[in-house]
């Protein structure tokens, strides 16, 4: 599976981004996905993930009302938009597949994920 992430950029608080990952090399919809963002010197964590179906997502607690996951199994792709972003949202954005078994299963563990994107850079300023 190839996964490739784009839609970063800098943005002022408050401000909006869309981040979009085409995936390739595997049927689609047989694809659970996943946002994770890493921060320097910090861990990878979980920002969103949706099922295969798109009808069951799960978001951070720290983004939950600010983000929305969606996905396109037409398009093979998985989109998250940013909302009233935050200096904190400041990192580098991944997106994430695996395969999952039930159409309603998301994954919330990074090791849960064996394909990732190559990261898409965020930067929000204060």
């Amino acid at each position: 599976v190839q996964l490739q992430a784009s839609g970063g950029g800098l943005v002022q608080a408050g401000g909006s981004l869309r981040l979009s990952c085409a995936a390739s090399g595997l049927t689609f919809s047989m694809l659970a996905m996943g946002w994770f963002r890493q921060a320097p010197g910090k861990e990878r964590e979980i920002v969103a993930a949706i099922s295969r179906s798109g009808g069951t997502t799960y978001y951070a607690d720290s983004v939950n009302d600010r983000n929305t996951i969606s996905r396109d199994n037409a398009k093979n792709t998985v989109y998250l938009q940013m909302n009233s972003l935050k200096p904190e949202d400041t990192a580098v954005y991944y997106c994430a597949a695996t395969v999952t078994m039930g159409l309603g299963w998301v994954r919330t563990h990074r090791h849960e994920y064996p394909y990732w994107g190559q990261g898409t850079q965020v930067t929000v300023s204060s």
